[in-house]
């Protein structure tokens, strides 16, 4: 399956969101990418596919959530690095600056790293969602200092004009040990 679009569906219940998966994954042709409790309670449902499948699969995950949904989302067209860097499972090559924007929302931050990568020459590292993080994201990335700014400028400019900014950063030349906290 080619994955060219992800949908997203919180849920304030657990038990729910389990229930969400399950209807996500049988209702459209995805594949499960992410899908746990995060902080405060909450579950989050991400799945990747074609847009029809994705939007079809996010569409009755709704339905399915009754009172418990939260937000959902679906972004068609997503760039291939945002995939890469939301599976992340082996530390990437580190290369120059560091840049790393910051989020109070899991849906937008993934809108911003899809920004940061159309629009930088940057090497996404990870994007982290909501995990042990008081239900907060972060995107990182490496590159020139030059393409690492813009990167974390356009990341933070989605961010911003959401009014989930917490803060966005650019280490023009990190310290070998902060990479290693990073990856």
């Amino acid at each position: 399956m080619a994955e060219k679009s992800v949908g997203l569906i919180e849920l304030s219940s657990i038990a729910a969101g389990f229930q969400v998966a399950d209807t996500m994954l049988k209702a459209g042709n995805v594949r499960l990418i992410l899908s746990r409790s995060i902080c405060s309670g909450k579950y989050m449902v991400l799945v990747g596919g074609e847009t029809a499948g994705v939007t079809a699969a996010v569409e009755a995950g709704c339905i399915d959530a009754g009172g418990c949904l939260i937000d959902s989302f679906v972004i068609a067209n997503l760039h291939p690095d945002v995939f890469v860097a939301l599976g992340r499972t082996q530390p990437a090559e580190t290369n120059g600056a560091l840049g790393i924007i910051e989020s109070f929302n899991v849906a937008t931050l993934i809108q911003a790293a899809d920004a940061v990568a159309k629009t930088s020459d940057v090497q996404l590292l990870e994007v982290r969602l909501a995990m042990a993080m008081g239900g907060k994201a972060f995107c990182s990335m490496t590159g020139d200092v030059s393409s690492v700014q813009a990167g974390v400028a356009a990341g933070r400019a989605v961010l911003a004009e959401a009014g989930v900014l917490v803060n966005a950063v650019v280490i023009s030349r990190p310290h070998p040990d902060v990479y290693r906290e990073v990856v």
